[in-house]
């Protein structure tokens, strides 16, 4: 893809041409655009045009995606933005500061569990032998619901 010149820089871009730099699909800029994390106005032609500082909006998305965000939570930090503007380098450190004691707590779940992958995780099913070994008389039942020995 060649650069592009000074002049175009300006120039808003379409969905499919956002989606095209950005690598989603059309439909994910749409719904992007439906939960509030985009902005798009509308042209003459009653088409989706968007600024592109969208660009790095949509970057900022698939990366906190891929940390594994609600996209709830993503959607609150850019609207913690001054003026709903696109992310800074130096908003994306805050950003990510915020979201790394998270993080780190779903990796330490992730590593429990991979530790346990092939043992009992507590369901309560007591359809294992090993159930009824780590689990006695279903006594995690009183803990609450769920896998017990995977929820902290």
């Amino acid at each position: 893809m060649a650069p592009i010149t000074p002049e175009e820089y300006d120039r808003p871009l379409s969905a499919g041409e956002l989606a095209r730099r950005s690598g989603v699909a059309v439909s994910t800029v749409h719904f992007y655009e439906a939960q509030g994390l985009i902005a798009s106005w509308r042209s003459a032609g009653n088409q989706r045009r968007y600024a592109r500082d969208v660009l790095r909006r949509v970057a900022v998305i698939k990366v906190a995606q891929r940390l594994g965000v609600p996209l709830a939570t993503i959607r609150e930090a850019l609207r913690s933005l001054p003026e709903g503007r696109t992310p800074t380098a130096a908003d994306w450190k805050r950003l990510a500061a915020h979201w790394r004691a998270d993080l780190d707590r779903r990796i330490a779940l992730l590593t429990r569990l991979r530790g346990q992958l092939e043992d009992c995780i507590g369901c309560g099913c007591l359809s294992l032998k090993v159930c009824r070994l780590r689990n006695p008389w279903d006594r995690l039942a009183e803990e609450g619901p769920g896998p017990r020995r995977l929820d902290p």
